[in-house]
C-alpha cells in the first residue's frame, strides 16, 4: 500500500488575514472554501501552484488567538485501500479512529494518531 500527503491543516484566529497573508506574501491561491454554520467552522484550501500538496486554514468561530504549538492540527494522505491501511494501523496497535463520511455516504477517511499526539487523516484516493 502506499501513501501521498495531500494536505496540511493549520487553525487560524483570523481567516481573511491568514488567507491575505499566504497569497500576498507567499503566492498560494485559493482553490476551495467550505463554510460549515451549522459545525461552526470554515475551512479554506490554498495551493502553491506546483505541487498536488494543498494548506488547509481551518477558521473555528468561538476561538480565539491560538497559542503557538497548539495551532497545528494534522497531516493529511491518501491511499488506495483504506480499508487495508485502516486494518493495519489497528492492528499495529496504534490509535485510530473509527472509518467514516463527512459528507455522508461511504465512509472515506479515518484518523490515526502518532506517537507525540499529532493526528495523520488517511483518506481514500
Amino acid at each position: 500500500m502506499k501513501f501521498e500527503t495531500v494536505h496540511t491543516c493549520i487553525r487560524v484566529a483570523d481567516l481573511e488575514a491568514s488567507v491575505k497573508f499566504y497569497t500576498e506574501a507567499l503566492g498560494y491561491v485559493e482553490t476551495r472554501r467550505m463554510d460549515k454554520p451549522e459545525d461552526q467552522f470554515t475551512l479554506v484550501f490554498l495551493s502553491d501552484g506546483i505541487s498536488q500538496h494543498q494548506l488547509e486554514l481551518t477558521y473555528n468561530y468561538d476561538h480565539g488567538p491560538y497559542d503557538i504549538g497548539n495551532g497545528f492540527s494534522h497531516v493529511a494522505m491518501v491511499t488506495d485501500d483504506l480499508e487495508a491501511a485502516h486494518g493495519r494501523h489497528r492492528s499495529l496497535g496504534y490509535q485510530v479512529t473509527e472509518m467514516y463520511s463527512v459528507r455522508g455516504g461511504k465512509p472515506n477517511i479515518y484518523f490515526v494518531t502518532d506517537p507525540d499526539g499529532y493526528d495523520v487523516e488517511i483518506i481514500q484516493r
